[in-house]
Formats: structure tokens, sequence, C-alpha cells
């Protein structure tokens, strides 16, 4: 049977088909056998996502790494999974209730559970469905559920060890605390944005005197939590009020004047005002001095009963109405303008508060200590290197991590309380026999859990050995922990990576999470911008894939993003890989329809082969050469431009063309079949490199030749068939007909017409030029006829271009009016000059360059190069003419 595709390559039809395929044949199932082992997890997305650009990119380099390894004959692991979310998917869920006019507080804790767990099962495998599109290559019988039982028992547990050990404790501490959704958030959730605020210089009177200091502050609705004022020891500006009382403003209330080394006497007024329920520096001064924390505010941001008429009231429009009072009894000393960095939630952009809040905290420092080593010993690496320098920054001088979140939805904390008593225990059965043993007499229902949450990070920074099965040591931990490399943003190495090199390293006899840590860029826009819905420049993935096909949307991914950089977003590229995809499947397709039904592969030999097989067979071997050196480094844009350039360049554009007249026969049957099977074994192996890119395509195409599927087949080899002699001259074959076809194109000498071609050489290669490699030459280069002739008379009509092995000389009479064509090149010269010099104008006009964006001065500048490499072309057809 005639082996054949369809007329044209429908990805939407493929892609169903190959997705279907892959599940219903387990087809990347990891084994349990004694070959080399490789495992990657996937960073669990949110339950409340869908696949946006930014999670595209990342699996798509993961899922390139995953079908590599597995080709190399290892078995292969990706385990994909789900993060619960946290506060996100408790959002969702509350939105969805406010809908009925109902609240969470309108229902019990299990009862809202139950519900987000529905939520979940009907809305929350959105991103699965649209990572099964991507084509990943994850094995689905492995999915785990940061919420799941089993994961839910190890985050106890690790939660029980580090609490035994003194590793997490419980206490009161300043917190950045959400007014919004009324929780805490760890310091890596804060945003810091510049804010244009005002700087209120309020005067505090001296208890019995007219006299008064100044203290400046930027959040006046705090001043009712001030328990003293503060000035340097060193300020000669103070000291005759040492032993002073103040009276706090609108309060009255007698605080005193203190002295510390911590103050800066060269700042502002030398004057610092103590909050200590308020400020994390004001927080540490205080229990240095031993001042008594004073809170103010409640927990969704109003000011509370201690504040007397402010009770109640916004902490903003507390602000305006404290200042305003304050002027009433002129105790405002002035206002300036003052711009300030101010911590927001990066979820939803409230301003964040310092709040003194009784929480959970991991002291982390002593987990830190190890996870520097790790790094800096090399045991683990970063890629690009450049990044490790920001996470020992960070982790040196990392403070302990705030890890409850006053949620419903999460890891419940297992603290569990009685009367005064707190007992951290696995399960509210060991809580009961813990407590009997102090208690004979008490009740289970009257113990309570603690009713906050961890930390989703915390759950996640475990992902690497939970999936596993962990803490048991099943098969898949002996044979898959340490996992082989990450890939993730630089974004979240504090949120996460950190995290997980700790907790790995803890929990796991001192093994690293992971050997490798590959960091990739952002995905921008075309001007550099970040996605936002803010900016309204978001774009949807699916619609791309559903445009383009996914073939060419993971491949474009893959060849923009530079190491470690970010990638800015151009749809016109994309255009361009589905072309790509395309020129494959038409290329195949003349292929197939040159193969008799008769047709059986063989292995090639060495001696039969003529010079433009060798050519191309060593041209493969150089760019598979290429594709595992980019891939040594993971460099993606290397391994796609190689493969892009061999298959699109070499492959297509050359050797198809080149050989075209040997497979019509016209150079014998012994001949042509030759050609086939070199066409075969070509289209195969770059199949093989290309499919980690393009998964759909090349199972489509490969299908045609074998029943076995291109995911399972072997990684490429060299071909190793190699005679120098044939190389040589395959090699002057390609630079005849490419330097011909440049001076045809100088010359605007239209493709019907054809002319001769002289090859003025006396190199034995050009000499010993057969019949088949001349018909090839004039078939491309649009020759009449091919003439070697060392002693060729030139006349004056001639264009005469040299070579590397002597000079290719076009005899022109009679196939140009050469007038005419000076006239033309003269007046298209003219024209790009006038164009040039109206752009310069432009790039030299200091108002344009003042008021202009970056990225259009960039266009600018670049229409100004192209327009030079047009001149210069236009000025070297120029000089064949004279």
């Amino acid at each position: 049977m005639k082996k054949e595709i369809s007329d044209r390559y429908e990805p939407k039809d493929v892609e169903k088909k190959w997705i279907e395929l892959w599940e219903k044949n387990s087809s990347f199932l990891a084994s349990t056998t004694n070959k080399e082992n490789f495992s990657i997890v996937i960073p669990p997305p949110n339950i409340t996502g869908s696949l946006h650009i930014g999670h595209a990119l990342e699996h798509t380099l993961i899922d390139i790494i995953t079908r590599i390894e597995r080709k190399k004959g290892k078995n292969t692991v990706w385990v994909p999974g789900t993060d619960h979310a946290g506060i996100a998917a408790q959002l969702v869920v509350e939105k969805n209730l406010r809908k009925s006019g109902k609240t969470r507080t309108d229902f019990s804790r299990e009862e809202f559970e139950k519900m987000v767990w529905d939520w979940k099962k009907e809305s929350g495998g959105q991103i699965v469905h649209q990572q099964r599109m991507l084509g990943e290559s994850v094995d689905w019988s492995r999915e785990r559920f940061t919420m799941e039982e089993s994961l839910n028992k190890s985050v106890i547990k690790v939660f029980k060890s580090l609490y035994d050990e003194g590793l997490i404790y419980r206490g009161e501490r300043i917190i950045n605390w959400c007014p919004v959704t009324k929780t805490a958030i760890s310091d890596l959730e804060v945003e810091f944005k510049e804010v244009k605020g005002k700087l209120y210089h309020i005067r505090y009177q001296v208890k019995d005197s007219s006299e008064y200091i100044v203290v400046a502050t930027t959040r006046p609705e705090t001043l009712f939590g001030d328990v003293a004022v503060c000035a340097s020891p060193d300020d000669e500006r103070y000291k005759h009020l040492k032993g002073k009382t103040l009276i706090l403003p609108i309060l009255n209330k007698e605080i005193p004047l203190l002295f510390d080394s911590f103050v800066d006497k060269e700042f502002g007024s030398g004057l610092v005002k103590i909050t200590p329920a308020h400020d994390a520096n004001d927080f540490e001064a205080g229990i240095r001095l031993g001042l008594k924390p004073v809170l103010i505010m409640n927990i969704d941001g109003t000011l509370n009963e201690l504040t007397g008429i402010y009770n109640g009231i916004d902490r903003f429009k507390a602000r305006e109405q404290v200042i305003t009072d304050l002027e009433k009894l002129n105790q405002i000393e002035k206002i300036e303008d003052y711009t300030n960095q101010v911590g927001h939630n990066q979820r939803g952009g409230a301003v964040i508060e310092p709040y003194l809040s009784k929480q959970w905290f991991v002291k982390i420092k002593p987990l830190a200590e190890k996870a520097i080593d790790a790094v800096r010993s090399g045991e683990i690496e970063f890629i690009p290197k450049n990044w490790e320098k920001t996470y020992f920054e960070w982790m040196e001088n990392i403070r302990d991590w705030c890890i409850s979140r006053q949620l419903w939805w999460g890891h419940r904390i297992p603290a569990f309380y009685f009367n005064e008593e707190m007992i951290v225990a696995s399960s509210i059965d060991e809580a009961y026999s813990e407590f009997q043993k102090k208690f004979p007499d008490i009740k289970k229902e009257v113990i309570k859990q603690d009713e906050d949450v961890l930390d989703t990070w915390f759950s996640s920074g475990l992902w690497p050995f939970t999936v596993f099965g962990w803490p048991e040591k099943t098969e898949d931990y002996k044979l898959f922990y340490p996992t082989s490399v990450l890939v993730t943003g630089f974004d979240i190495i504090f949120f996460w990576v950190a995290r997980m090199i700790m907790f790995g390293l803890k929990f796991n006899d001192g093994k690293p999470p992971f050997k490798k840590v590959l960091i990739h860029g952002l995905v921008r826009d075309k001007d550099g911008k970040k996605f936002s819905k803010t900016l309204g420049n978001t774009i949807d993935p699916l619609l791309l894939m559903e445009k383009h096909g996914t073939d060419a949307f993971r491949f474009f991914l893959a060849a923009s993003m530079p190491e470690g950089k970010d990638m800015l977003f151009d749809e016109s590229r994309l255009e361009g890989y589905k072309f790509f995809c395309n020129k494959i499947w038409n290329s195949t397709r003349f292929i197939l329809m040159n193969l008799e039904e008769n047709f059986s592969e063989k292995k090639l030999v060495l001696s039969e082969l003529e010079a433009i097989d060798i050519w191309i067979l060593n041209e493969f071997d150089e760019c598979l050469k290429n594709y595992e050196k980019a891939y040594s480094n993971f460099h993606f844009f290397e391994m796609a431009s190689s493969i892009y350039d061999f298959i699109w360049g070499n492959f297509c554009d050359w050797y198809i063309e080149l050989v075209k007249p040997r497979i019509y026969g016209k150079s014998g049957e012994t001949s042509k079949q030759i050609s086939l099977q070199v066409l075969v074994d070509i289209l195969k192996k770059s199949l093989g490199l290309l499919h980690p890119f393009m998964p759909f395509i090349t199972e489509e195409i490969y299908s045609v030749f074998s029943k076995n599927f291109m995911t399972k087949e072997k990684f490429p080899d060299l071909f190793n068939l190699n005679d120098e002699s044939k190389l040589t001259k395959s090699k002057l074959i390609i630079e005849i007909i490419s330097k011909t076809r440049t001076t045809r194109s100088e010359l605007s000498i239209p493709p019907e017409k054809k002319c001769k071609l002289v090859l003025s050489s006396n190199d034995n290669s050009i000499l010993g030029f057969s019949d088949e490699e001349k018909l090839m030459i004039s078939s491309l280069a649009k020759a009449e006829e091919i003439i070697i002739d060392i002693n060729y008379k030139k006349i004056e009509s001639d264009s005469v271009s040299s070579f590397s092995k002597g000079e290719i000389i076009l005899p022109l009479a009679g196939l140009l009016d050469f007038e005419k064509e000076k006239q033309r090149l003269y007046k298209e010269l003219n024209s790009l000059k006038l164009e040039l010099e109206k752009i310069k104008k432009k790039l030299t006009n200091e108002e344009f360059i003042s008021k202009a964006k970056p990225e259009i001065i960039a266009k600018e500048k670049e229409k100004e190069n192209s327009i030079l490499e047009k001149m210069k072309s236009v000025e070297s057809s120029m000089e064949k003419f004279k």
C-alpha cells in the first residue's frame, strides 16, 4: 500500500487524534525498570487558573526536556498536579455565594470546605484540560493535588516535626495584614509601589511646659498607638528633656520621651514615634525598651475603641479626620509632599497594614544555612548561574516566615486547644489522647483546633518529595527523588524554589529536591511591557493555538526565549512557524508521492552515495551536534534555530531541489532509489529532533513510516558517513548555485530567462563534475548550459564573480537592455537616498528624540539600516554595469 498523507496539514484534527492516542496507550507512563531515571515535577498551577502565556512557555520547555530524556532511553516521569490555591480558591467560591446573597459565615466551616471541593470537581480542572491541549507528555496516572489526603498527611507530619524541634513557634509579631482579604500574607507577597503622599509634622507637647517637639509621620492615624517618642542619646537638641513626659495629641495621654541608639539624629527632626503594634521596627524597639504595644486597629482596617471618637472609621478616612482635628488644635507644624514606597497585596492591590498579631512562624535561619551551602557547594546548580547571587542575597538576609493564614480553605494548622493548654498533634484523636494524660475527664468535643490554615507555599515547598509518596519510602520515591531538574520563572525563586530546597534537605536525609534549577524569563509584549488586564494587552494562548496550530505556538515560544532573559511576544514570528509546519508537511508529501508502493528501506552504503548525499548527511550530523551542545546548556532557542535552519534551508530548499532530477529518473533508477532513501532517512531523523518542540505533526508524519509512536523512538544518532572529496565537491556545487542566483537577482534577470554559465577553473573537483552534477547546477541556477573552461575569453558584457576555485561568468549579451537597467538602478538609488535623508533628519531632531518613545526611535533606526543595506545592494549591481 502506498504511503501518503492528506493534501493539507490540519492542526486541529491531528492534535485531537494524538492527544487521545497518547492517553489511550499510556505513552507517558513511567515504569519501575532498572534503567537510568529522569524525573521532573510540574510547578503546580492554581486550580483557579487557566493557561496563560507564562504557563504555556514554562510547560513547553519542561515538555521539550521530558521528551528528549524519554527518547534518550531513560525511565522518565513528569508528574502533573495542581495547587489548592488557598485564598484564590476561597475568594472564587465566596464570590459565587454573594451572587445568591450569602456569605461564607452563613455556613459551617465544613459546609464551606465541601463547597470548595465541589467547585474544584466541576470547574477547577480547566487548566488540566488546557495542558492536554498543549500536548504535555505528563504521566496522568501520577497526577497529584496539594489538598489530597496523602499530601495533607505529609504537610501535618512536617509541621509537627518542625514544631517538636522548635523550628515552628506561635507568637505575637508584626505581620503584613491585608484588611480586605482579612489575612496575613508573607513578605514575598507584598508588592511595593511608589506612592505620592504627605509627610505630616506633628507637635507633641512636653508635659507642664510650653515647649513642644515635632515628630514626622506618613501615617498620623496610628498616633493613637504611640507608646513613646525616641531620640538618639547623642542628640544635643533633646538632652535637656531627658526624663520628661510628652502629651499624646488628641488623646491627651502621657507617653515617655526615651533615648536609644537606633534613632538616626541626622534624619528629619531626629525623633521617632514608637508604635509597636503597627510598625516592624517599632515592635523590635518596643521589646528592647520594655514598652507594651497598643493595637488601635480592627482586622478590617477600621480604628478600634481605643481611638475614641474615631472608633469604626476606615484607616484612610480616619487619617483625614485626624489631620483636620490636629490643625484645629494647632498641633500641625507643617505638611509636605512626600513620595514613599508603600506595600500592597499582590492579590487585589490593597494597601498592607503592619499589624501586631498572634501568628505561626517558621524559624527559618537554621534551614536557610543548609540551603545556602547546597547551592554554594554546587550540589544544586542554577542556570543561568547569575541567579545564584540573587538567591544568596535573599537567603542570607531571610526573616522568619509567617505561615498562618486566616482562611477556611487550606491545610488547617494541627494545633489543638483546651483551656490555656495547646498541643500540636497529627489528629484530633492524638490530641485527645495527649490531653487525657493531664485532664483524665476531658471530653473530645471540647477540644478546639486552630482556626488558621497554612500559607499555600508551605505545602508547595514539599511538592518534589510528597508527590512520590513521602514519608513512605515508596518505589516511586526511591526511583525518582531527588528530581533531575526544576524549570521555573525567576519571580518565584523565593516563594517556591528556596523553600523546596530548605524542606527537601531537611526531610530527605540531606538530599536536595533537584540537581539543577533552570530559570526562564517572563513573556512580555513587543514593547517590553508585562502582560496585564490593567494594560489591556493580555493574550489567550488557546486562541493562538487554534489560529496557528499548537506545534507552531510551542516552537515559537522555545525559539523566542533567550537564555535567562525576557521574551518579547511578536505574533508575526508565530505566523512564520505556521509556515514552517506547512513546509515540513508539503516536503513530506513530495517525498511520499515519489515513493513506489514496493519501496523498502535499506541501510545507506557510503560507496553508493553521491556528493550531494554526503553533504546533506554531514549537514544533519552538524545540526545534531549543535542541537546536543545547546541542549546541554538548556539553550532552547539555539536548539530550535539549528533544527529550523537545517530542515527549511539545507533539507527542503537545497537537498530536495538538488535531487529532483534524480527522483524524476534523469540519472537512472539506482541513483533515484538512493536519493529517496536519503530523503526518508533524513526526514525521520529530523522528525526525531523536531518532535520535542512539535509533537503533533512529527507523530502524524512518522506514523506513515512506523507503527511505533515517535515519542517512544530512540533519540537520533549521527550518520557518520563521510567522504572528504565528495563533500568538497558538493560544497562547490552549492557555492556556484548560490553565487549565480545572487548575480541574477542583482541584475534582475527574470527566472524564465536562461543563460550560459561558464566556470573558469582548473580545480580537479570542478573539472570532475559529472553530467548529473552539472544537471543539478543548471536546474537550480537556471542555466541552459554549463561550460568549464579556464581559457574562456571574457567580453565587456559578461558578468564576472569570483568563487573559491575560480570565476563564475554569465554571458549577458542579448539577455539585458543595459542602458534601461542602468536607468532603473539610478532611479532606485535616488529614491532610497531621499528616503534616507528624511529618516536622518528625524533622528538628528532633538525635539523628536526627546519626545518619542524608545521603541519608535528604534524602529526609525531599523528603517535607516534597512535602506543602507538596499543602497549597498543597488550600488553593487551598478558596479556590474561599469
